[in-house]
């Protein structure tokens, strides 16, 4: 599968990323490893857009937080 997810990238030259906080969007929550991701920097941060295309080594979900209305159902 192939998912795009937004993320704060410190230095868009690095090789790989670690990235332990992200939007996934389109079908995110099945990501896992051996998913190709394309990668956003947020533009309406000043970022560039479009960063990196990459392959997922590993991934895990995030707990939901107790409050917070907005947040995808697992």
């Amino acid at each position: 599968m192939v998912y795009a997810i937004k993320a704060e990238i410190s230095d868009p030259r690095l090789k790989t990323f670690a990235l332990s906080a992200q939007k996934t969007m389109y079908g995110g929550k099945q990501i896992a490893a051996g998913a190709i991701v394309y990668v956003f920097a947020s533009e309406n941060e000043g970022e560039q857009g479009l960063v990196a295309r990459g392959v997922v080594t590993s991934a895990e979900a995030t707990p939901r937080k107790r409050g917070v209305a907005r947040q995808p159902r697992a």
